[in-house]
């Protein structure tokens, strides 16, 4: 094998991506496959059997290592820890019919411009172009870099300016025709499997294989009880797991069917604006967003006007989302990467919702095609779940293992059985009967069938639960997880947040805490306007959606929000812009109303959102809000109190989450939406803190008070607040009274120093001073127990796990043996935490209400979702009832049915053994047990086994100390 790899060229597909792979070219030689077809015919169908189980052995059998560029076939290796093979044919696209239609010759200008991967993939001799497709992804080959790359989407170098000048104002019909030829359909097509292949893929295991030689051996020998028992057994379970299959494929099919038939409009550089489906959309193609409610076709840049979106289908919240378009700078830095904030935040998913598409001026809301098909951020989802990512269960390892010891077993007790017989004179028919009956004797054959018993009853007794399952395999791994992590709001806390108070700040530090509860009108002035405009909040037939959060602060205020009106005229307003003002029932007010002009949307990456308003006829103001050390960072120095520090834990070490608002008064002559975000964001003044309830839901204590004393780590991944995780740990009793949080903080390497990390201890309802870390922690003295394992957590931020993960890559596995806090974390930073548990041998359960938990929940071993939006369909569990009961019931369930598969494991295999021996044994005087003597001990064991699995399962089900007693699962 090594030989055939080394002699093909060898490259890398998806360079850097977490689906990487080596890519090996072949080339089909005709002598070659005419053997193997040869081969084919003589062996009964075996070898083609052989090498569908090998896909690696038909590629070595019937080419010739080659280079790529000369390749009809090529091999695929992925780069994981499976080192799974697969093997895809080289096709061609030809252009040739372009050329008659469109006069496209080779050195038509559109052809020769080598800038773009598409025209260095055509062959310019007889336009045509080299491509494979690899899990629904096209890869053309790169005639001028030698490589197979993605095609369907823009090149990540593009900067603004070069995406404004080249797809502002549309392609031409014979770019869009040679995209669409080169690119394929803009088109998630996922087709209903046919039953028929479903039941042939099934077959085809090699389980089933056996099976079914094992059957016509038997019928040979007359021995047709059990053979028809195996049979009627067989059929079921494929039947089940085909049905199973084609559910999920039907379910699938509709999740995507509406995607590929919508209409939008679309620019055309020399016809215009023209209607078109969605199926022919190709990148850099210009759309035009009108109205309401558009569902989007692909990813695509917004480049002028703004939207409101709802990307429920990524993050799992319907909460609208404010795009604003990319601007164009004069940088030649690629577009993501020219500003610091999160490009995210100008780019249209695919399968979001738009809600609102609002037009600078008078102008259109433009976006640029950015990718298409499965290239787009909902094909990546779908492409996930057509193509999980395999499991390494140590069950299943173990268990082919011990079937391969017992075919070594058989093919000692076959050669044994041919001497006795050869020997005593038996006829040639009855020796090969007799040797093949001890395969089957060895190696059970029921054994398949009686290991997915225990799955598919704890899947039924799941869905009781309301907890649904879309990969049943994973119910035995649950058996094994011995560290859950878990999203904090909404999953350990309540979803939503209730305005406790405001702490006001003046000249003189802060002021008195003016509290909701108390039913008094919030004083007017720019904290009351701060909190009334600073957010992403929209109007929508006559109803005021958003963020739960932003609401909550609004509805403090008891301001109103309209759309402005005839009496509302500003220089450079957009038309219908938001207005929001104060009710009657506020009383006497400084301002009659402030229109938002601009927004800065919220960025986790930011920790920040900022918007420019104007009042009506007053001043022009930026209010910003967002985390309290970021917000202060952005204030005059002599704005913010000296006890900010202070002032901030008294609340986060209670639990509140806390927000700081600050703003500015800024020039009325510079229309809002050509002022730079730097510029505005400075030189703030500080307004003071908003702080907002989150209380615990009813049943996190007592589920993780369960999950510890069955000694299962718990862990909080939150993108809050550092502090406020480590007290709603306290509080929750993930950090149990008596045990100490040391506080780890990395910081990166400046001009004059290296990265450093520093520890500090955190005392309860004692402050923590920021300034003179020690850089070291003498945990014997300051922790009880003398330091022991488990008497004391780490907690960290985001930052320094990034810090840490970068510069201390050896100390990061030591910090996560006893990591139990993790704050500020980015949806991809929560990805790597899983990944790095996972690297350290635990079996890691992520538990997520499906904001930005998507990544780690389709990481982890077990993801469960206690969302029901479409992102929740990649995690293999998803619960009915929105809190974390299902973790337990889960690893009970899981438990249960890994018990049952290692007890029906156990039995099968002594079973056999036992058999095996008994007529070995018998041979030797070449004798043998009659048919219903071997009935009656299949039998019998069958029934035993079909016993001791109710007692099991029922044991397991019903008692809840025995499932979650401190265990290692076999």
């Amino acid at each position: 094998m090594g030989d055939h790899l080394e002699k093909g060229q060898h490259a890398l597909l998806n360079e850097g991506d977490e689906n990487e792979m080596e890519i090996f070219g072949y080339r089909t030689q005709g002598c070659r496959k005419a053997l193997c077809l040869i081969g084919s015919i003589f062996s009964l169908g075996i070898l083609p059997l052989v090498y569908y189980w090998r896909p690696a052995w038909h590629v070595w059998a019937n080419c010739v290592p080659c280079s790529l560029q000369e390749a009809d076939v090529v091999l695929l290796k992925t780069t994981d820890e499976f080192k799974i093979y697969s093997w895809k044919k080289v096709m061609w696209i030809s252009l040739s019919a372009l050329s008659r239609t469109s006069g496209l010759t080779p050195d038509h200008p559109l052809i020769t411009d080598e800038e773009y991967i598409i025209n260095r993939a055509i062959r310019k001799s007889d336009l045509k172009v080299r491509y494979i497709k690899v899990q629904k992804i096209r890869y053309v080959w790169n005639n001028l870099e030698g490589q197979f790359q993605k095609i369907g989407s823009l090149e990540d170098w593009l900067s603004s300016a070069k995406i404004h000048q080249k797809f502002g104002l549309g392609l031409t019909s014979e770019e869009q025709e040679i995209r669409r030829l080169i690119c394929g359909p803009n088109a998630i097509d996922v087709e209903v499997t046919p039953i028929w292949k479903l039941l042939i893929k099934e077959v085809l295991n090699p389980f089933y294989i056996f099976q079914l030689f094992s059957v016509c051996l038997w019928f040979s020998e007359d021995y047709k009880e059990y053979a028809l028992a195996i049979i009627l057994m067989s059929v079921i379970s494929i039947a089940l797991t085909v049905y199973d299959l084609r559910q999920q494929s039907v379910k699938l099919h509709h999740l995507v069917e509406s995607h590929n038939s919508i209409t939008v409009s679309v620019c055309e550089r020399k016809a215009g604006v023209q209607d078109l489906e969605s199926r022919l959309l190709v990148p850099g193609d210009l759309l035009i967003l009108t109205g309401s409610r558009v569902q989007m076709p692909c990813d695509a840049i917004l480049i002028d006007g703004s939207c409101v979106v709802d990307e429920g289908m990524l993050t799992g919240e319907s909460i609208p989302v404010t795009k604003t378009p990319l601007s164009q700078m004069a940088s030649s830095a690629p577009w993501k990467m020219q500003t610091e904030a999160d490009p995210r935040r100008h780019v249209l998913f695919c399968g979001t919702e738009v809600i609102q598409a609002r037009a600078a001026g008078s102008g259109t809301v433009r976006a640029v095609v950015l990718q298409t098909g499965f290239n787009t951020a909902k094909g990546d989802l779908v492409r996930a779940i057509l193509y999980p990512k395999p499991m390494n269960f140590k069950l299943y390892r173990d268990a082919i293992r011990f079937l391969l010891c017992l075919v070594g077993t058989a093919t000692i007790g076959m050669i044994y059985t041919l001497c006795v017989y050869v020997l005593s004179g038996e006829p040639p028919e009855e020796v090969v009967r007799k040797a093949l009956d001890v395969i089957t004797i060895a190696v059970p054959p029921a054994l398949p069938a009686a290991l997915t018993t225990g799955i598919i009853y704890a899947q039924r007794r799941l869905k009781r639960k309301g907890i649904f399952c879309i990969s049943p395999q994973r119910i035995n791994v649950c058996g094994q997880l011995n560290l859950v992590c878990f999203d904090k709001t909404g999953t350990l806390t309540r979803g939503g947040l209730d305005p406790w108070g405001v702490v006001p700040c003046d000249q003189n530090g802060f002021q008195a805490v003016h509290s909701f509860a108390s039913g008094k009108a919030l004083p007017q002035g720019p904290l009351c306007a701060a909190m009334a405009s600073c957010h992403s909040l929209i109007l929508l037939d006559g109803t005021i959606q958003g963020d739960p959060m932003d609401l909550k602060m609004f509805e403090a205020t008891k301001w109103e929000m309209t759309t402005s009106g005839d009496d509302f005229h500003i220089k450079g307003m957009l038309a219908h812009t938001m207005v929001v003002k104060p009710t009657d029932t506020v009383g006497q007010v400084p301002v009659e109303g402030l229109a938002i002009l601009r927004q800065f949307p919220f960025s986790s990456a930011l920790q920040r959102m900022t918007v420019i308003v104007q009042e009506m006829r007053g001043d022009r103001l930026a209010f910003m809000k967002g985390a309290p050390e970021r917000v202060a960072s952005f204030c005059r120095p002599d704005t913010v109190p000296s006890s900010f520090i202070s002032e901030l834990q008294i609340y986060t070490t209670q639990g509140f989450r806390v927000i700081a608002l600050a703003y500015k008064k800024l020039e009325s002559d510079c229309p809002a939406t050509a002022l730079m975000r730097e510029k505005v964001e400075s030189d703030l003044i500080f307004l003071g803190l908003l702080i907002l309830e989150n209380r615990l839901k009813e049943e996190t204590k007592p589920v993780l008070e369960e999950l510890i004393s069955a000694r299962i780590r718990t862990v909080m991944i939150t993108g809050d607040d550092l502090q406020t995780a480590i007290t709603v740990a306290r509080k929750s009793g993930m950090v149990s009274e008596g045990q100490k949080v040391i506080l780890v903080e990395a910081n990166e390497a400046t001009g004059s120093s290296s990265a450093s990390v520093s520890w500090k201890l955190v005392e309860e309802k004692k402050h923590i001073p920021l300034e003179n870390q020690d850089n070291y922690i003498n945990i014997r003295e300051e922790v009880p127990d003398h330091g022991r394992e488990g008497s004391y957590h780490f907690a960290l931020s985001g930052k320094s796990f990034h810090v840490l993960s970068q510069h201390f890559s050896s100390l990061l596995p030591k910090i996560l043996m006893n990591g139990t806090i993790f704050a500020r974390m980015s949806p991809g930073q929560k990805s790597s935490l899983v990944e790095e548990f996972q690297k350290l041998d635990y079996f890691v359960g992520m538990c997520g209400d499906g904001a930005n938990d998507c990544g780690a929940l389709k990481m982890a071993h077990v993801g469960i979702s206690l969302s029901e939006q479409e992102a929740s369909v990649a995690s293999p569990f998803t619960s009915k009832t929105a809190n974390i009961e299902c973790v337990p019931h889960l690893i009970k369930e899981g438990r249960a049915a890994l018990v049952t598969s290692f007890c029906m494991f156990k039995y099968m295999a002594l079973y056999s053994m036992i058999q095996y021996v008994g007529v070995l044994l018998l041979y030797w005087e070449t004798n043998s047990l009659s048919n219903y003597q071997f009935l009656f001990q299949d039998l019998a064991i069958t029934t035993l086994i079909g016993v001791t699995r109710c007692r099991t399962l029922c044991y397991f089900s019903n008692t809840m100390s025995a499932c979650m007693l401190p265990c290692s699962p076999p």
